[in-house]
């Protein structure tokens, strides 16, 4: 079996040691029902964002030859990020509880929709989930680019070391490249045995690409065409390195020597976002971070009323229990790389 399919359902559905702190927590948020799964609210969502995505495309061929294109790509960015969050919700089991309905949606909402595989995103971020910032198993703080601790740091060779220097203030350019680097990626799994539904998967990807290129040169012009394409994949980077980023960058970084238990193993990797309604809706809920890595398969909207659960027991246990605005946790992050590209800094050339 894959990582992916051996770990859904969530943790707080397969149990855990029955005395357990988290076995506890578990236990209340399942009395409040708060583990149900909520069809209106999701029947609403989706119907949003699939009015929003094929709203924009829609204003894209009315408006047709024209430099307003530009603010075109900027509201179609938006509308590919919410629709890969809703794909985040559906590789949850959040929406629904048959894995093969999560499946085929998936496909369609993340394969053909946006470019993005699903079952190569669903393996990566599961084994985030499994491992959150840590640095041997966590894929999101794996030194590709950027580097995440001192330790990273110290052993960096080539781009990492060299980026590293500097990567606080390269940190937000560098997500412009994101959109693109998901599709890439994405083709790039498709060479992997271990990558389920291979042949429709890059079927699907394959037919985003062709109809998603055809659509824009044939509408645009050559000039114009290639600006909309970087506005719109710069932007819709930038949005989703701003919806995930602040969840984990410049929270503590495990190692082998680390041993938590599954409970502050997640709470205390993870930051919540405060905010109020637009950040819920900008975020797709991940702004309640923390609870969202307890308990994975919890529908969206449910997040916010587990939160005061979540963090008064936390307070109970002693366990730190992090939560800031919007641009504090984006300055943590950048001060947390800031800090660990420190050692190279001091390297004389």
């Amino acid at each position: 079996m894959t990582v992916a399919e051996t770990s859904y359902p969530a943790p707080e559905q397969r149990g855990a040691q029955r005395g357990s702190d988290f076995a506890r927590l578990s236990r209340r948020i399942a009395e409040a029902g708060l583990l149900d799964k909520r069809p209106g609210y999701y029947a609403m969502r989706i119907g949003l964002v699939a009015a929003l995505f094929g709203g924009t495309w829609a204003l894209f061929a009315a408006v047709g030859d024209s430099w307003w294109q530009l603010g075109v790509a900027v509201l179609m960015a938006v509308a590919f990020a919410q629709v890969t969050l809703l794909a985040h919700d559906l590789a949850h089991g959040q929406i629904s509880r048959s894995r093969r309905v999560s499946r085929i949606a998936g496909l369609i909402v993340g394969n053909l929709a946006v470019g993005l595989s699903y079952g190569w995103w669903m393996d990566k971020h599961t084994r985030h989930h499994a491992n959150p910032n840590h640095e041997e198993h966590d894929p999101d703080v794996s030194p590709d680019v950027l580097i995440w601790s001192q330790r990273q740091a110290e052993a960096s060779r080539g781009l990492p070391r060299f980026m590293g220097r500097w990567q606080a203030f390269l940190f937000f350019p560098l997500l412009t490249l994101e959109g693109v680097n998901l599709k890439v990626s994405s083709f790039r799994a498709l060479r992997r045995p271990s990558l389920k539904n291979r042949g429709i998967e890059g079927a699907l990807l394959a037919a985003h690409v062709v109809a998603y290129l055809a659509a824009v040169f044939v509408v645009l012009p050559l000039p114009m065409a290639l600006l909309f394409l970087a506005v719109h994949q710069a932007c819709y980077g930038v949005y989703l390195g701003c919806t995930f980023a602040p969840n984990h960058k410049g929270m503590p970084v495990l190692t082998a020597e680390d041993e938590l238990d599954f409970l502050r193993k997640q709470v205390l990797t993870s930051r919540n976002v405060r905010g109020g309604r637009l950040v819920n809706t900008a975020l797709g809920g991940l702004n309640f971070q923390i609870e969202h890595h307890l308990f994975p398969s919890m529908p969206t909207a449910n997040l916010r009323r587990a939160q005061p659960i979540v963090r008064d027991y936390c307070a109970s246990l002693g366990v730190d229990y992090v939560e800031c605005g919007l641009l504090e946790s984006w300055g943590q992050a950048l001060r947390h790389l800031h800090e660990v590209g420190r050692p190279l800094r001091e390297v004389r050339p």
